[in-house]
């Protein structure tokens, strides 16, 4: 079932264009509220507009144009950079901060004492981000 989270700024995009682009894409999960904040809290921050946004829980997301298995992109945060390159997990957070102008913030998250703890806790948030999310939105009510 395809529940669309509400838009922070603007309708998201999810027609990939096949020519070269100046905007890293990213693909998150419309279901996930803890996904919806992130990608809200990046499209604020986003002043100089360097992100695109496409929600693959969409009816209208376009897989055939991705280069990632919707397996893949299930399970975690992906995003296309305007090279080409695919990056996931972590990898996303760390360039999209960068990308908004606030590399500063996620750079200890890439330091070589601390990348595996970041990346594995990430990954914990993603594997479990159902469970969380009803804790949180329970938590708030």
């Amino acid at each position: 079932m395809y529940i669309k989270c509400p838009l922070f700024i603007s309708p998201l995009t999810s027609s990939f264009p096949m020519a070269p682009t100046d905007k890293m894409l990213i693909l998150y999960d419309g279901n996930c509220p803890i996904c919806c904040a992130k990608r809200d809290f990046l499209q604020r921050k986003d002043r100089q507009n360097n992100l695109s946004f496409s929600d693959i829980r969409s009816p209208d997301f376009q897989r055939l144009e991705i280069p990632v298995a919707i397996e893949l992109l299930e399970r975690e945060i992906h995003s296309i950079r305007p090279d080409g390159r695919v990056l996931r997990g972590m990898e996303v957070i760390r360039a999209a901060y960068e990308e908004i102008g606030l590399g500063w913030l996620a750079k200890p998250t890439g330091w070589p004492l601390l990348r595996p703890l970041f990346d594995r806790l990430y990954a914990f948030i993603a594997r479990n981000r159902s469970f969380i999310s009803k804790i949180s939105i329970r938590r708030n009510r």
